[in-house]
């Protein structure tokens, strides 16, 4: 798992995105926000203590999921990115 929450970190970094989190309260906040949801595309959103707005976009599966797009607002700024790249 901890390759997994490495690869979040770096893409986020790579964005320009200079906000505090971590690869690993990234996944967990999808884990939480999927939960109980049907096999599908959803659009999520998590609005974080110091105001970021995380957008998740996540195709959900039987056993697994894909994070394919991640947006993230942070006072006027914006960052995408892409994790199918």
């Amino acid at each position: 798992m901890n390759e997994i929450y490495r690869a979040i970190e770096e893409k986020i970094k790579a964005s320009g995105y200079s906000g505090t989190f971590t690869g690993e309260e990234v996944y967990n906040d999808i884990c939480d926000e999927i939960e109980d949801k049907e096999n599908g595309t959803y659009l999520l959103l998590s609005k974080k203590e110091n105001g970021d707005t995380f957008t998740y976009n996540v195709s959900i599966f039987d056993d697994d999921f894909n994070l394919s797009i991640l947006k993230i607002n942070s006072g006027e700024d914006e960052f995408i990115i892409n994790f199918d790249e």
